[in-house]
């Protein structure tokens, strides 16, 4: 089975090929800044993003009519249950008209589709176009969205890709199923994201977009709420620069003035107890959600997963064992192979093990 993964991200577009599950190609096509400026909007990029993929293909030799199933980056559509999505027109159209925010991740299913037509046009054959775990998808149990505020709702906006991926891995090399196992899955990054895995669902997990969970590099995660609403009402700033309190210009960013969590490990390395406060509090705060999810789970948890770039700091993550290691077994599952991600869960849900929906 040869796949094809597209991954669209804001200042480049990632591509890969697998056969089966292996990997026989991988390159990350960057964009100039000035190059994308000249776009109003996401979807104005598609063709330039679209042929960019087609060419690079032809660069390395792939056969568009040789490829079998075409996978793409899920985008901002309306909440879905996690799994693997044949992409169709309308879910295309729900991403064009974005209710939830616009992001270059909407392109990924677009493309993909068009190039899957593309290559049954070609080859003959049907070939089809997927989607895998979007970052919008919604399993959480109905207790674990109220807020407080009737008005607000909790929101299911994670790294489920990534997290859903790592946690199938792990149950796979002990030859068990995803859904057979209780997880806490922490995925660090740029943006944090700490989901409770029950019965194959994500049963909680915090919006790790704005406004909930730990801080991380560049957002503040959750703040004292009625300190936040006078800030907001103070005069002193415009709603945008609040929102980039928020997402942008929060968490490390604020307190050391860089979102690069390997800078911050290299100083607080050489001595720096600024930066050394700053980030053991981050890991304190992922801890502390930790503990929290492992209520959701009414502390029958068979094992923790850190995953994302962070989860190759050794230090912050032996930070986060010391303190959670008593409620279970903590695994390092570092970086964020969308990609593989991607292929994985194309290839097993066309071989049945993991489920393939339709998007209606």
């Amino acid at each position: 089975m040869k796949i094809l993964a597209i991954n669209p991200g804001s200042t480049s577009t990632k591509v890969a090929v697998y056969e089966d599950t292996k990997e026989i190609l991988t390159v990350n096509i960057k964009h100039d800044v000035e190059e994308l400026a000249g776009f109003t909007c996401v979807f104005d990029q598609y063709d330039f993003r679209k042929n960019i993929v087609l060419k690079k293909l032809e660069e390395e030799g792939i056969d568009v009519a040789s490829l079998d199933v075409i996978a793409g980056r899920g985008g901002l559509h309306k909440p879905i249950l996690g799994g693997v999505y044949e992409i169709n027109p309308l879910m295309i159209d729900d991403i064009k008209h974005p209710k939830i925010g616009e992001h270059v991740c909407n392109l990924g299913a677009p493309i993909a589709y068009e190039i899957a037509k593309e290559a049954s046009k070609l080859s003959g054959k049907d070939v089809k176009a997927y989607t895998v775990d979007t970052s919008v998808i919604d399993e959480m149990d109905p207790i674990a969205k109220l807020s407080g505020m009737p008005e607000i709702e909790r929101r299911s906006i994670f790294h489920a890709l990534n997290q859903k991926a790592v946690a199938r891995r792990y149950a796979r090399e002990r030859g068990k199923k995803y859904e057979d196992l209780n997880y806490i899955v922490a995925h660090m990054g740029g943006g944090i994201s700490i989901g409770a895995h029950k019965g194959g669902r994500v049963i909680d997990v915090n919006n790790a977009l704005n406004g909930e969970g730990p801080f991380t590099p560049e957002r503040s995660g959750g703040v004292p709420v009625g300190q936040l609403v006078n800030m907001c009402f103070s005069g002193e700033y415009t709603k945008d620069q609040i929102m980039k309190k928020i997402k942008g210009k929060g968490g490390l960013v604020a307190y050391l003035g860089t979102n690069s969590a390997y800078e911050v490990e290299q100083r607080v390395k050489a001595g720096d107890k600024e930066a050394e406060l700053a980030y053991r509090a981050m890991a304190y705060q992922v801890a502390k959600g930790i503990g929290a999810l492992a209520a959701a789970l009414d502390g029958k948890v068979d094992v923790i997963i850190l995953t994302g770039g962070i989860a190759y700091d050794k230090m912050f993550v032996g930070w986060i064992k010391e303190r959670v290691s008593f409620i279970a077994n903590v695994e390092v599952f570092p970086g964020e192979d969308e990609m593989k991600a991607l292929a994985e869960g194309c290839y097993y849900g066309i071989k049945g093990e993991i489920p393939v929906h339709v998007y209606e």
